[in-house]
């Protein structure tokens, strides 16, 4: 009985999950009277706007993605080789965007860098896409700085920078070619919920009025009834492939070594 109880726990959440993404997913094919088709998948495949406002959030995910890999990568390597006490503290301020909220964020954003402040980024289309960058890495700080500090965990630093400053390599050589590949699998963990992050964010996007692919869905759920459906199926399989690949490439990382102690 014991073990039933686990079981059946498990049917019920996948019950709980999969009705909804079968029934939205059943919709969406129901555009055509009376038979299945992938009319409405069609349909927005083939708009413009689709494609515009996808590709832009490709680009962001990806500036997103090298902004915070850069970020992210010698802070914390620097905090486990030479300030491990400051740890609790990083790890604190890295969990701030779970608890604050991102239209907080995003009006911060607009009263600092407005046009008639001292650093008018949002008065061009570049300036307000480099702040959007900015809310991005934001958001997805949690998820990227514990990627790369467990990567970190599995490999000895100290030893590793020893090493290579023995044999004349600089910090940046360091970083770049010791460091870097040997949690290269702990920074694709990131770089993957990033990128789910980016593509179905809304409210900096909209706040921003930047053509992203949340407000794109937002704005065609209001307008469509089958096409919005169809779209959300494609997130979620964007975004249920991007976990696929987090668990493939996990596969790959190395394995924290064993105390024998």
């Amino acid at each position: 009985m014991r073990r039933l109880w686990p079981w059946l726990a498990l049917a019920v959440g996948l019950i709980y999950f999969i009705l909804p993404l079968l029934g939205m997913t059943e919709f969406s094919l129901k555009m055509r009277r009376g038979v299945y088709s992938f009319d409405a998948y069609a349909k927005v495949l083939a708009d413009p706007r689709f494609q515009e406002t996808f590709t832009f959030s490709v680009v962001m995910a990806l500036a997103t993605i090298l902004f915070g890999v850069l970020l992210v990568v010698p802070t914390a390597y620097w905090v486990r080789l030479k300030l491990p006490r400051l740890r609790p503290y990083i790890e604190f301020v890295t969990l701030l965007p779970l608890v604050i909220p991102a239209i907080v964020i995003v009006f911060g954003y607009i009263r600092l860098y407005n046009t008639s402040s001292w650093l008018p980024l949002t008065g061009s289309a570049m300036g307000t896409n480099i702040l959007l960058i900015f809310g991005y890495a934001t958001l997805s700080l949690p998820y990227m700085y514990r990627a790369v500090d467990t990567g970190l965990r599995t490999i000895d630093v100290a030893t590793l920078t020893e090493a290579a400053q023995s044999l004349g390599a600089g910090w940046v050589t360091i970083l770049a070619r010791v460091i870097l590949p040997n949690v290269l699998v702990a920074v694709l963990s990131g770089a993957f919920v990033t990128f789910a992050i980016v593509l179905g964010e809304f409210t900096m996007a909209a706040l921003l009025n930047r053509p992203a692919f949340g407000p794109y869905m937002q704005l065609l759920g209001a307008n469509r009834a089958y096409e919005p459906a169809a779209l959300a199926v494609i997130a979620f399989a964007i975004t249920w492939g991007c976990m696929a690949l987090i668990q493939i490439v996990s596969r790959f990382a190395p394995k924290a070594p064993v105390n024998p102690h």
